[in-house]
């Protein structure tokens, strides 16, 4: 989700440059706030997740995030998938699936 807000928050924002409108698009972007509380949350709960689960397994389901992110670009960014990239995804998931195990 903290991506997705990101994404929303830049789109919403003055092109990059070290002006005043620039600073006042960072500081007033409720969207880029949200995103840091998402960022937050996921460090939190990250540490959690190392500290209870065996490294070797946690890290590697961490790329379901890549699995994710691509159905969110569909979903809030209309943005289309080929066939390679659906080829990606279900080469990850199979690798997740063989991890879980």
């Amino acid at each position: 989700m903290g991506q997705v807000l990101l994404k929303t928050a830049l789109v919403r924002m003055e092109p990059f440059g070290w002006t005043a409108a620039f600073w006042r698009s960072v500081l007033l972007n409720g969207w880029f706030a949200l995103c840091g509380l998402c960022f937050a949350a996921a460090g939190l709960l990250w540490m959690y997740i190392i500290r209870h689960f065996p490294l070797s397994a946690a890290y590697p389901l961490g790329s379901l995030s890549y699995v994710f992110g691509m159905a969110a670009a569909m979903v809030f960014f209309h943005e289309t998938v080929d066939w390679t990239k659906w080829l990606g995804v279900l080469l990850i998931m199979t690798g997740c699936v063989m991890i879980a195990r």
